[in-house]
């Protein structure tokens, strides 16, 4: 049972906690949790409540059946390495963290996905993207609905390179300003994002190329999104919604199973399943091949990259991707904060009052799970429909993603929001980290989201404190 631990040795319990940081806190007041004590009494857990974990580690918490079973627990211990392992150019003394490159963006998972939740993308031209990578793509689809490659460049721009291979290209953002007013004369600088690209090693990208500048999202909770079923997907796409809101649900490729089914994962919902965003992400970043991309993204123009040495063999095995899979899906999420501060209420208040909960939805509920039976049919609070939504032409990027349009987004979960800043300092919000702030990130929504802004703006300073408030609590 879920806020629960099993009754062991002083000595090994210390262990546990120890390696993992009080992991069971996590699940007595998360998400998970929370939800269901909307609808149900909690039961006094066996041990004392352990007091949340708020600090820099709050997102590295494995689920609380993790923490209670020892293969479990080294799993779990497993893939969380190999998600923060350093990889290396191939040939090397370990095979088992060779195969960087030979072009890439990072070297390692977490370097993108700052202590597993949120990157930042680059304060201006003078900094290099460190968190951020630009998607590339041209007219046209492939005949799985995919986005068509650039000849020359692939679908991402990769900066950097092996020795012996020259990087793609660089990319540096620019920054033009606006200021935002609203009720009670508050004024808010926006900035929107240019990318400008040099050193570009095959020819320029060419007239029709269509760019995505994206940075890191969060990669806790993703076993409990995986677990809601494509029904209850379906289902929230056809409500009929307030204020001209319709979320869609994307159809994507499944790649180990050869065929189109609902996307949820990326931030475009283009992916099917928490291993295939896993290995898309080590083949696209890192240059890592996997048992699902088992080729190294070199076009034709690339012939440095084609020839450089490989053992034909996947770079990451079917025991590695297992491992980081298990990690990611039991990542738990963190547990809310201050839920019977006055403020925090009214401010939830609002947050429904304003429309922001069409598209943030609180609850909803998993389904059946084989992988996981633990965690199937159970009521999780994860403020999102995981639905795609037109957000307006401010936010547009230009460039379709199977039945995505360029200005359409997923709704990004927001359980954990507000200790985004505390994990990651450098923090920035919405797809390609144009947003310093929660409240930046908010005035930006357009289209479907334009009604809700609108009504954010309209409100008195105190009404949107009180929001804010909310949102940091989750």
């Amino acid at each position: 049972m879920f806020g629960q631990i099993k009754r062991e040795s002083a000595p090994k319990r210390t262990v546990r906690l120890a390696a993992f940081t009080m992991s069971v806190a996590a699940s007595l007041l998360s998400p998970v949790a929370m939800s269901q004590s909307m609808t149900a009494p909690v039961t006094p857990p066996v041990t004392p409540p352990i007091k949340p974990l708020v600090t820099r580690d709050a997102f590295g918490m494995p689920m609380a059946f993790v923490a209670d079973d020892d293969a479990a627990l080294a799993q779990f211990a497993e893939g969380r390495s190999l998600f923060r392992q350093s990889w290396v150019v191939y040939p090397s003394a370990d095979r088992r963290i060779a195969g960087l490159g030979p072009v890439y963006n990072q070297i390692s998972c977490i370097a993108c996905h700052v202590k597993f939740g949120r990157g930042n993308a680059p304060l201006g031209p003078d900094e290099a993207p460190r968190g951020l990578l630009v998607r590339l793509s041209v007219p046209g689809s492939t005949p799985t609905g995919a986005p068509r490659e650039h000849p020359n460049y692939g679908d991402q721009l990769g900066d950097k390179a092996i020795p012996g291979v020259p990087a793609e290209g660089q990319v540096r953002v620019h920054y033009t300003e606006r200021v935002e007013r609203m009720a009670g004369g508050e004024t808010v600088h926006l900035r929107a994002p240019q990318l400008v690209f040099s050193d570009l090693a095959f020819g320029p990208l060419g007239h029709g190329t269509m760019t995505s500048a994206r940075v890191g999202s969060p990669v806790y909770g993703l076993g409990w999104l995986e677990a809601i079923d494509d029904a209850t997907l379906h289902a929230l796409a056809a409500r009929r919604l307030p204020d001209g809101v319709r979320g869609r649900v994307n159809r994507v490729w499944d790649v180990a199973t050869k065929r189109q089914v609902v996307g949820r994962f990326g931030w475009k919902a283009n992916q099917p399943s928490i291993r295939q965003q896993i290995a898309s992400a080590f083949v696209g970043d890192l240059g890592i091949t996997s048992p699902l991309f088992p080729h190294k993204t070199c076009p034709a123009a690339q012939t440095a990259c084609r020839a450089a040495p490989t053992d034909g063999q996947p770079d990451l095995t079917s025991p590695q991707l297992d491992a980081i899979e298990y990690f990611q899906r039991t990542l738990e999420v963190p547990p809310r904060r201050d839920v019977e501060d006055v403020q925090v209420k009214r401010g939830e208040r609002l947050f429904a009052q304003t429309g922001c909960a069409a598209c943030h939805t609180p609850s909803l509920r998993t389904g059946a799970f084989p992988p996981l039976a633990a965690m199937a049919n159970r009521d999780i609070a994860p403020y999102t429909d995981l639905l795609l939504h037109d957000m307006g032409q401010g936010l547009a990027d230009g460039r379709p993603d199977f039945l995505a349009g360029p200005r359409d987004w997923r709704t990004p979960p927001l359980w954990g929001l507000g200790l985004a800043a505390l994990v990651n300092p450098d923090a920035t919000y919405l797809h390609d980290g144009r947003a310093r702030t929660v409240q930046e990130a908010i005035l930006w929504h357009g289209g479907e989201g334009h009604v809700a802004r609108e009504r954010y703006r309209a409100m008195s300073p105190q009404a949107r404190a009180d929001l804010l408030r909310f949102l940091m609590s989750l």
